[in-house]
């Protein structure tokens, strides 16, 4: 660990110490998983969306979608449920320790603290922005926003009861006037300028509003719903953008009929994805793509970077093993970790989400790292390492 003394920051031969420190951090960053070009990094990271990346903002909210018990968590440091809607870390924790985000040790200064060990380079979990244990140094690194059960489609939060984009949007605007009272509006506009935004979200619009719930299919077809979709992505981003973010990361949905609790709800059989719902979620892939790229054109000084996770989770759920000749030349990368890809770890794996997935099920299995999906709905935290693991370097690469 590495520890700086307030005596030693006061101290005339300070900045000294702090380029040292600076030094020695750098060169820890080079040795991240993700490879930046000489001279950049990303400071923070702030995330936007659903239950894919929501760290536990929806705990004290009067809702259903929440998972702050047994046995989510069960697999997370001390076995203690957070939040996360999953059975240890979601994507956003990987693509943070992924990226190991530099915070400068001239912030903590004008803080009046002393660094720790995971502010000099390294942070290993993305925290909630709503969450009890936040601490005003979690701010300058960056934090998630996102309420499992959110979506682009204003009525989808309304119906779960949880953050709405623009809800986000309001507390991102909150986050603001406490960096700026922390760091002042200059470093604040550095850190947003360099800072990775990621928004994940759809899912639920697709999976719940339309086809689950209904209550858009008597006014949309698919076609008519997913522009819908779009138009709302575009919008928010655009409001991002107007708030000072420019590396502006959007994931697209993932195959929402091969989901253990869409193959139930529709009806397939056991082996089967229901197809339906996997075109509702290429053709809205399609559309949101083509709009990222506009959006890229019309901001010149901005970034816009669209991430494909169909494929990649598609990949795993149809091959869940690979050769063990495969596995040995490749084990950071591998497939070959799961056996079950067509159910959920919890429960029956088929049905079981949020309240339904808890501690009074005696059916929930004893490794979730053999399971492609942590409950029906969700993936285990292995296979977040996975596809976040394909995907984050391509995504990074695109921003210089």
């Amino acid at each position: 660990m590495v520890f700086l003394s307030m005596e030693l920051l006061s101290s005339s031969s300070s900045w000294i110490i702090v380029f040292f420190v600076a030094a020695f951090v750098i060169l820890r960053t080079t040795e991240a998983r993700v490879r930046l070009p000489a001279n950049e990094t990303f400071p923070a990271l702030i995330v936007f969306g659903d239950s894919i990346v929501d760290p536990g903002n929806n705990n004290d909210l009067k809702t259903l979608i929440k998972c702050n018990f047994l046995p989510y968590g069960r697999d997370f440091m001390g076995g203690y449920p957070t939040g996360r809607f999953c059975n240890g870390k979601i994507a956003s924790d990987f693509v943070d320790s992924s990226m190991e985000p530099l915070v400068s040790i001239t912030l903590l200064y004008h803080l009046n603290q002393a660094p720790k060990a995971d502010e000099l380079g390294i942070k290993e979990l993305l925290p909630a922005y709503l969450g009890s244990d936040l601490q005003p140094s979690d701010l300058l690194t960056g934090v998630s926003f996102a309420s499992g059960g959110s979506g682009f489609d204003p009525l989808t939060p309304k119906t779960a009861s949880v953050l709405s984009l623009s809800d986000q949007l309001r507390l991102f605007k909150e986050y603001l006037g406490k960096v700026k009272g922390l760091i002042g509006e200059e470093q604040t506009n550095i850190i947003l300028s360099k800072s990775l935004f990621l928004v994940i979200a759809g899912s639920d619009d697709i999976a719940n509003t339309y086809f689950d719930v209904g209550i858009r299919r008597h006014r949309y077809d698919v076609p008519a719903y997913t522009d819908l979709m779009v138009s709302s992505a575009s919008s928010f981003l655009e409001e991002l953008y107007g708030l000072g973010a420019r590396r502006l990361a959007v994931a697209g949905a993932p195959p929402l009929g091969c989901l253990p609790s869409q193959r139930t709800l529709s009806g397939v059989k056991t082996k089967e994805c229901a197809e339906n719902y996997n075109e509702a979620a290429k053709l809205y892939n399609s559309k949101l793509s083509s709009q990222i790229h506009s959006l890229d054109a019309k901001f010149p000084e901005g970034k816009f970077v669209y991430i494909d996770i169909y494929k990649p989770l598609l990949d795993l759920i149809l091959n869940p093993q690979k050769s063990d000749k495969e596995n040995e030349e490749n084990t950071e990368n591998t497939f070959g970790w799961f056996k079950v890809s067509d159910k959920g770890c919890c429960g029956t794996g088929k049905i079981e989400v949020a309240v339904l997935c808890n501690q009074l099920d005696p059916f929930t299995c004893e490794n979730a790292s053999s399971y492609v999906f942590w409950d029906s709905y969700h993936p285990s935290e292995r296979a977040y390492k996975v596809i976040i693991g394909e995907v984050i370097q391509q995504c990074v690469d695109q921003f210089f």
